[in-house]
């Protein structure tokens, strides 16, 4: 492997990083900067969201807006997996499994499929699809649903 491809590989696991941390924060602008300008957030089932302002008002219609929804909630993404499907100097491809915990435990899981490009010092999302595999009756993501 050379060295190219193990930074290119770190600084994809970073932009997952970011992407949850943000996520849990509710900055979702922070979540956005984790795309390309153009980039898309897919949910399976809903239509795709094209661009930073339309995956921040996906997130904020989905009900994850910018603050908690009641005092001591918080939200936890844990992602585990990663798998590099494709590695290339101009596009990364990966796969995850993730698992959200709220205050009242696992809420809700599944899969990310994940297409990166190179911008500048960075791997940024060109694409995001999101599929949950199921989710815990009455929970959090229940309620967006």
């Amino acid at each position: 492997m050379e060295d190219w491809e193990l930074k290119a590989r770190e600084l994809v696991r970073d932009t997952i990083a970011r992407y949850t941390h943000a996520g849990d924060r509710f900055r979702l602008e922070a979540l956005a900067g984790c795309f390309l300008r153009e980039g898309v957030l897919e949910i399976k089932g809903r239509e795709p969201a094209r661009g930073r302002a339309a995956i921040v008002s996906l997130l904020s219609d989905t009900g994850k807006t910018a603050s908690p929804p009641t005092p001591g909630f918080f939200v936890r993404h844990f992602v585990a997996n990663i798998a590099f499907d494709q590695v290339a100097p101009d596009r990364i491809d990966a796969s995850s499994y993730f698992m959200v915990v709220t205050d009242q435990g696992p809420d809700h899981w599944g899969r990310y499929r994940d297409v990166f490009r190179p911008v500048g010092d960075q791997w940024l999302l060109e694409h995001r699809l999101v599929a949950i595999d199921a989710m815990r009756e009455g929970g959090w993501q229940a309620q967006q649903a």
